[in-house]
Order: structure tokens, then C-alpha cells, then sequence
């Protein structure tokens, strides 16, 4: 016990002084002398994991314990070896980071300044420490409520594709649409403040007919903060219809337009800074069928790829609020990827589903604002691809991979020849790590011709 106490008593003097050096040597600029709060972790085993252990005070004897600190406190974080390997201890996105340690008994430190609120992840950076159960989340400011049921869902459901025109003459269609500012729930554990069309990323799939007169109705929320307004790539006229929608909060704004082109039509929010804002949420199709509609399948899904900007890198489990990063939009490096909105929106939250022999139609579009999606679904080959989104194009045939700009659209239909999971993705496949996924379900008997495992 004696011994315990000499040990620590020794290994806190000797972090009282790292202190004071890193403060001297401007290692972390803000630090001062004497840090506001202090954590000392102790590397180890437990659960048959590598972790770290909180050693004092309320993370005493806590695996990986959440280390939670006041906005612009000035942290210190002390590293003792527990189990003889090689060990650090760093937070990346702070910039902040430890020397190693390989002998048990040994320690280290570092100090920094918690300059940004939100939920940060400490680990080891060893190769595989991580991996092993390394890590752990450092918490600056008060953590916002976990997302639950209660929380507003943004993600759009890929079943929602609307009624075929079919052969119907060409008339007057009104389009009531409302931007929002609320906050959605982005993962099981996580919330971010959306911008969008009717509570829903993406929007609605609009569909009209070519032909077509289409009066838009924007309402811009009373409880939204920004001006919002909209713009259709299938709109002739002035901006889209974004120079005349500029809608303040509470306001309305309205325009006429006729639909001349047949396709597949991105939309989003044209209000500067643009990119921010469709970045947030705001991004959604019109489908403008040529005349006579268009073919008869059995399913149809509508699916757009987005991309959100966040103070901190990708977590599958990170909690709390997710906040909107400016430095990492102008940079065009996204911390997370999805499909409808949220990260789970085509894997867990909602269904697609066919049955062998079904001709399947998918609606696929990309709201960036920034990234070029290499769509694909693993395991299918696509019968047929309307490239650009073009309707007046003859289809390419027996397609592998398609390319589809920001901004930009496709459609896609294929017949699904054999039971099982197949998976939606961009073939940038580092973006499946960043959530970029989707299930389509297909149901029915195994065909050995096709397919014998």
C-alpha cells in the first residue's frame, strides 16, 4: 500500500513538471501553467481487452471511461503503464498527443486546451490498439441528450417514389414545400441539426409530366433562423426558381413554371453560402415523365447520396449533437456518408424489398454538394442505365458501375434473379466506413444455374 502511494505520489510530481514544460515549450498554444482539470489512466487488460483504466476520483477503476471537461479548460491527461507493451495516448482531432511508454510502471502526459465543444475519441495510436479496445471519448461541454425514438426522423423513405403519370394529358399541378430546421436523429446514438424540404432527407421525389404547368409553393419555417429558398435543374427561368424564392422566416414565396424537358431533376436550396446548405439536408429529385409515362416495373426506390460536415471525424458510436464544420466543407472532406439522409437509413430504418423475377427501378441522385458517386449494387448488374438521367437517350446496356456528378442523377433497372442481400454502395469504398450503405432484400428460391454456393 505504502509502496502504491510512493508511486503515484513520485508519478504526479513528475506530471506537475510535463505540465509546466509543455506550457514553457508552447507544445499546445493556450495552455497554462497549471491545468484545470487532470485524469490519470492506467493502461491494462480487462474484459480480455487491451483498455485503459481510470486510476482517481470518479473514473477510478472505469474502462475506458468518459473523460468530460468544461469548454476552454485547460486538460491534462497522465498515462501509466500497467502491462508492459507499448503503449500512447492521443486525441487527434484536438491535436493532441502523448510520447510512447513500453516499461511497466513507466508514464507520460500530455496537455492541451479544449478549444472546441462536442465528443472527441482518445485512444491508443499503436497499430491494432485500438481495434484491441483502446479508446474512449473525451466529452467538452454538456453532452446533449442521446437520440432516441422521440427525436424527429429525417430519413426518407426509398419507398416513397409517388404515382406514375401514365397516359394522363398534361395540366396545372401545384407543389407545397416547407424548409425546415430541426434536429433528426443521424445514428442510434447521435443527432444533427438538418435543413430540409417537409422534415425529410431528402426531399419528396416530385413527379410530374412533361408538358406539364407546376406552380411551387415555399414556405420558409417561422421557427427557421436562415433564409432558405429552391432551385430546379428542371426549371427554365431565373436561378431555377431560386431568384425569386429567397424566403426570410415565416415568409412564402411562389412561382409558375412549365416542365419542358423530360428526366430525372435534382433540386436543392440556392440560398448562400449554397454549398453549406445543401450540405445540411437540402437537396431532393423532380421525375418528369415523357409522355405516355414511363415503362411498368414491379419496384421502384428512390435513393440520393449526401454528405454531412462534422467537428469531428467519423465514430460509428458517437453520441450526442453532431456539429456542422465550415473548415471541413471548404475542404471538401466530409466525416460522414450516407444514403436517405442518416446513417441508417437504408440498412436499418426502412426496408427494400423484391422478389425473384421482379424488375427493379431504382431513382438515384447525388445532393453533394461535393463528391462524385461511383453507384453500384454488389452482387447485380444493371439491365439498363438512363445515363445523366436521360429519357430521350436510348438506355446503356449491361452496366457494372455508373457514374453520377453532384448535382447530377440517374436511373437504373435490373431484374433480380436470386435470393439474398445485395448491397448498395459508392465504389469509392473507403465511404462504406464513413456509413455509406444500403440493403436490397431479394426474396424467393435459390436457382442453381445462376448462382450455386
Amino acid at each position: 500500500m505504502q509502496k502504491t502511494f510512493l508511486l503515484l505520489t513520485t508519478v504526479c510530481a513528475m506530471f506537475g513538471s510535463l505540465s509546466a514544460v509543455a506550457a514553457e515549450q508552447g507544445s499546445n498554444r493556450g495552455v497554462t501553467y497549471r491545468p484545470d482539470v487532470t485524469f490519470t489512466l492506467r493502461t491494462d487488460i480487462g474484459e480480455g481487452k487491451l483498455v485503459f483504466i481510470g486510476e482517481a476520483d470518479a473514473i477510478a477503476g472505469k474502462i475506458n471511461p468518459d473523460l468530460e471537461v468544461s469548454p476552454g479548460a485547460v486538460v491534462q491527461i497522465n498515462l501509466i503503464n500497467g502491462d508492459g507493451a507499448t503503449h500512447d495516448i492521443a486525441i487527434p482531432e484536438l491535436g493532441a498527443k502523448s510520447d510512447n511508454i513500453t516499461a511497466k510502471g513507466a508514464a507520460t502526459s500530455m496537455v492541451f486546451r479544449a478549444t472546441r465543444t462536442g465528443t472527441f475519441e482518445y485512444l491508443c495510436t499503436l497499430p491494432g490498439h485500438k481495434a484491441a479496445g483502446m479508446f474512449g471519448r473525451l466529452i467538452v461541454g454538456k453532452l446533449r441528450e442521446e437520440a432516441k425514438g422521440y427525436v424527429i426522423n429525417v430519413a426518407q423513405d426509398p419507398r416513397s417514389v409517388g404515382e406514375p403519370v401514365g397516359t394522363r394529358a398534361s395540366k396545372h399541378l401545384t407543389l407545397d414545400l416547407e424548409a425546415t430546421e430541426i434536429e433528426g436523429q443521424f445514428s442510434d446514438k447521435s443527432i444533427y441539426k438538418y435543413w430540409t424540404f417537409n422534415n425529410r432527407v431528402p426531399g419528396p421525389l416530385l413527379r410530374v409530366k412533361v408538358g406539364d404547368t407546376i406552380t411551387v409553393n415555399l414556405h420558409n419555417s417561422a421557427s427557421s433562423t436562415n433564409i432558405h429558398s429552391i432551385d430546379f435543374h428542371a426549371v427554365t427561368g431565373p436561378g431555377g426558381g431560386a431568384a425569386v424564392t429567397q424566403a426570410a422566416p415565416g415568409e412564402r414565396k411562389s412561382f409558375t413554371f412549365k416542365a419542358l424537358h423530360p428526366g430525372l431533376f435534382v433540386y436543392h436550396c440556392a440560398t448562400p453560402m449554397v454549398a453549406h446548405h445543401i450540405a445540411n439536408g437540402m437537396y431532393g429529385m423532380i421525375l418528369v415523365e415523357p409522355e405516355g409515362g414511363l415503362p411498368k416495373v414491379d419496384r421502384e426506390f428512390y435513393v440520393m447520396q449526401g454528405e454531412l460536415y462534422t467537428t469531428h471525424s467519423h465514430n460509428a458510436n458517437a453520441r450526442g449533437l453532431q456539429e456542422f464544420s465550415l473548415e471541413h466543407l471548404l475542404s471538401e472532406n466530409p466525416q460522414h456518408l450516407m444514403f436517405n439522409g442518416t446513417m441508417d437509413a437504408l440498412t436499418k430504418m426502412y426496408t427494400m424489398e423484391a422478389n425473384t423475377g421482379d424488375n427493379v427501378r431504382i431513382y438515384f441522385g447525388v445532393g453533394g454538394p461535393n463528391l462524385t458517386s461511383s453507384f453500384h449494387i454488389i452482387g447485380e448488374v444493371f439491365d439498363k442505365v438512363y445515363d445523366q438521367a436521360s429519357l430521350t437517350s436510348p438506355p446503356l446496356l449491361d452496366v457494372q458501375t455508373t457514374l453520377v456528378p453532384p448535382g447530377g442523377a440517374t436511373i437504373v433497372e435490373f431484374k433480380v434473379d436470386y435470393p439474398g442481400r445485395y448491397i448498395l454502395v459508392d465504389h469509392a469504398l473507403s465511404r462504406m466506413e464513413k456509413g455509406l450503405a444500403g440493403y436490397l432484400t431479394v426474396r424467393g428460391e435459390a436457382n442453381p444455374e445462376i448462382f450455386k454456393p
